[in-house]
C-alpha cells in the first residue's frame, strides 16, 4: 500500500494507473475505522482495479462546540487494517494541503442539505460538500462509495455531483451494524458500557416504525411521535424521527412509497444518527357496486 500526504504525489500515482488503463474507485474517510469502512473498501475493490482511501478530519464540517479536536484519531491502527485488505493507496493530506489559508470558496447544495441534520447542525453539509467536492478533484476517481448510514449525507452528495456534473459515479454500501443492531459509527467509542447497550433502542424504534408504516395503519405522524416517545423513554433527547421521500427527504405523505426513515438523538455525550429505508405498496382502489 503506497502512502501519499501532497496533492502532487497522490495524482503522480494516479497519472500511471490511468495510463495503464486501471479503473479508480475513491473512499473518503475521517479514520477511526472499523468495519463498516472496511465494507466499504472492499465494494469498491470489486468495482475497480485499483482503490484509494483517504483518511482527513475535516475541520469545516464540525461546528461550534462539536467534537473536531476529541474527534477519534487511530492513524496507525488504520493503516494497518488498510494494509491488511491490499488497499492501493492511501491519502492522508494535512490540512494545508487540503484548504489554501486565503480559501473563499464553498459548496452549498440547496434544499436536501437544509433539514433534520442540516437544521440542527449550521454549516454542517456546506463543510461536507466542499471537502468531498475537493477531494473528488483530487482524486477524480471513476466511482467513489459512501455508507448508508449517513443517508442525508449520500443524498447531498448524490445531488452536488449531479448538479454540477461531475464524472463519477456515487455508490452506496448498507449500514454495516453490531451483533445488538447499533449502526457502526466512530462515535460509538464515545459511549459508556452502559450506554452502549441502551442505544439499540434507536435501531429498534426505526424498525418498529418501519413495521407500522408497511401494515399501512397508522398516520405517518402518529409514527413519528411514538418513536420519539420511545427514545425519551429510553433515555435519549431526540433531536429528530422524521419520515421522508427517499427521492429528496421532503416530509413524506400517505401516498408515497419509497421511504427512508431518518432519526439523530443524543444519548449522555455522543449524538447519533440512523436511518431505515421502506417501500409501501400502493393502496388499492376501492371497489365500487361490485366492480
Amino acid at each position: 500500500m503506497q502512502i501519499v500526504k501532497t496533492i502532487p504525489a497522490l495524482q503522480a500515482t494516479l497519472k500511471i494507473w490511468r495510463q495503464a488503463g486501471d479503473s479508480i474507485a475513491f473512499v473518503p474517510t475521517m479514520g477511526n475505522l472499523h468495519n463498516g469502512h472496511l465494507q466499504l473498501v472492499q465494494a469498491a475493490k470489486t468495482r475497480a482495479n485499483r482503490v484509494v482511501v483517504s483518511i482527513f478530519v475535516n475541520p469545516t464540517q464540525f461546528g461550534a462546540g462539536e467534537d473536531f479536536a476529541s474527534y477519534p484519531r487511530t492513524e496507525t491502527e488504520d493503516q494497518q487494517k488498510l494494509q491488511e485488505i491490499a488497499t492501493d493507496l492511501l491519502f492522508l493530506p494535512p490540512v494545508t494541503e487540503i484548504y489554501h489559508p486565503h480559501a473563499q470558496t464553498v459548496v452549498v447544495v440547496n434544499g436536501v442539505s437544509e433539514r433534520y441534520c442540516g437544521a440542527s447542525r449550521p454549516g454542517h453539509f456546506t463543510g461536507v460538500a466542499t471537502v468531498v467536492c475537493k477531494l473528488l478533484n483530487m482524486v477524480q476517481p471513476d466511482i467513489a462509495v459512501f455508507g448508508e448510514k449517513d443517508f442525508q449525507q449520500l443524498a447531498v452528495i448524490r445531488a452536488m455531483v449531479r448538479d454540477l456534473n461531475m464524472p463519477v459515479a456515487i455508490r452506496s454500501v448498507a449500514t454495516v451494524r453490531e451483533a445488538s443492531g447499533l449502526a457502526m459509527s466512530s462515535r460509538n467509542n464515545y459511549l459508556t458500557t452502559a450506554e452502549k447497550a441502551t442505544a439499540v433502542v434507536l435501531y429498534q424504534a426505526l424498525c418498529a416504525a418501519r413495521e407500522a408504516l408497511l401494515q399501512g395503519g397508522a398516520a405517518v405522524a402518529e409514527v413519528e411521535a411514538e418513536a420519539l416517545h420511545r427514545l425519551r423513554q429510553a433515555g435519549f433527547l431526540p433531536d429528530y424521527f422524521s419520515v421522508c421521500r427517499s427521492a429528496d427527504l421532503q416530509p413524506a405523505s400517505h401516498d408515497d412509497s419509497e421511504l427512508v426513515i431518518l432519526a439523530a438523538a443524543k444519548l449522555g455525550k455522543t449524538r447519533l444518527i440512523d436511518n431505515v429505508s421502506l417501500v409501501r405498496l400502493p393502496k388499492e382502489a376501492p371497489v365500487l357496486n361490485g366492480r
